[in-house]
């Protein structure tokens, strides 16, 4: 849980500046990736196999589910995955490719009824020089947006404040989530 310091209280003079500190953000940051291999090192993979609390899924399908991002660019912010290790959009099966949309269009209702966002962004990026994270499985991230959910934080400080957790918000969109 990130901890809040008042610069008043360190030593020397100070800046003006609060800290938000956000140490579990440093994987991320640092640029440790998960192993491009199918199985346990490739998060996509090891995912499905666990409790969906515990693996932060939302929905399974019979191709591909739906599973919460774990370093979120907002509260909602979840990622759509085939179950199969593939890393290209045009690599899915006929089945796999319906099955994607309909589960992209499924989180749109169930976020639109968990949270109201005001607008979304959609998105893939296809291979680490396009920004993939982890560009040996492919996903789809669906990310909520709001007016005003963006602010100089992410710019100056490199951080996002989150007013949700995540199993908060994953409960909300299973709840939500169209039959």
């Amino acid at each position: 849980m990130p901890e809040h310091e008042d610069a008043v209280d360190f030593a020397g003079e100070p800046d003006g500046f609060d800290r938000l500190w956000t140490p579990h953000r440093m994987v991320y940051l640092r640029g440790e990736r998960p192993d491009p291999d199918a199985g346990e090192g490739c998060p996509f993979c090891a995912a499905p196999g666990k409790s969906d609390e515990e693996g932060l899924v939302v929905h399974r399908g019979e191709h591909c589910y739906v599973v919460m991002n774990l370093f979120p660019y907002n509260p909602g912010h979840v990622l759509v995955c085939p179950y199969r290790h593939v890393a290209m959009y045009v690599d899915l099966t006929d089945d796999e490719t319906a099955e994607f949309t309909a589960l992209t269009k499924a989180a749109l209702h169930a976020l639109t009824g968990a949270s109201e966002p005001m607008g979304f962004n959609l998105g893939m990026n296809q291979g680490s020089v396009a920004g993939a994270g982890v560009a040996a499985h492919l996903h789809q991230h669906v990310v909520p947006r709001w007016g005003g959910d963006s602010n100089f934080l992410p710019i100056v400080a490199r951080t996002k404040a989150l007013p949700m957790l995540l199993e908060d918000v994953r409960t909300r969109l299973v709840e939500h989530w169209p039959s």
